[in-house]
């Protein structure tokens, strides 16, 4: 039987690996959650790194519906049966309840309870310490791709002036708790 990660990498590969440049970047957000995981309880290791391969498996056009890729995953998981955990990090991670609000899909996303634990924190700081072909960056640095890759008056960019103060706390945290759990 396969484990919850086994299985994520599966389904995300099926999905994302088409997707070329974004399979990168998914691979790398995998990884780095894997070294973030003393950051987050034992029994919740899994979890990060079967959210961390799942992330972005919305931007895949046959699941896609509302071209809103934290929202279409969340449905799409939970349509398959994922456990709510993993489902409800895919739906919210890095931000996305920000981005719901600017393209007026917050009473959607709603559907999806917000995590607010050391997980989420971790999947934040994986996703938002990873450049979009996979490349380790600072979250200053990622942040920063992000606002020069998308013109200022689109959803993506105001998304991340708002969100970038807010989410930095997210890696603040997730580094303290990764300090705290290295051996002396």
């Amino acid at each position: 039987m396969a484990t919850i990660v086994e299985k994520a990498v599966e389904t995300s590969a099926r999905l994302v690996e088409p997707l070329g440049r974004r399979w990168k970047h998914v691979q790398a957000v995998a990884e780095r959650a894997e070294a973030l995981a003393p950051a987050v309880p034992a029994e919740d290791r899994d979890v990060l790194c079967a959210a961390a391969w799942l992330h972005d498996i919305g931007y895949a056009p046959e699941i896609g519906h509302t071209r809103f890729h934290p929202l279409d995953g969340g449905r799409y998981l939970r349509a398959e049966r994922w456990p709510d955990q993993i489902v409800n990090l895919v739906a919210h991670h890095s931000g996305a309840r920000f981005e719901a609000a600017e393209r007026g899909l917050a009473t959607e996303l709603s559907e999806f309870p917000l995590p607010t634990d050391a997980v989420m924190d971790a999947l934040v700081t994986a996703d938002l310490t990873t450049g979009p072909a996979g490349e380790a960056l600072t979250y200053d640095e990622r942040i920063a791709e992000i606002l020069t890759r998308y013109p200022a008056d689109d959803p993506v960019h105001r998304t991340w002036v708002k969100a970038a103060p807010i989410l930095k706390e997210c890696v603040f945290r997730t580094e303290e708790r990764l300090a705290q759990a290295q051996p002396r």
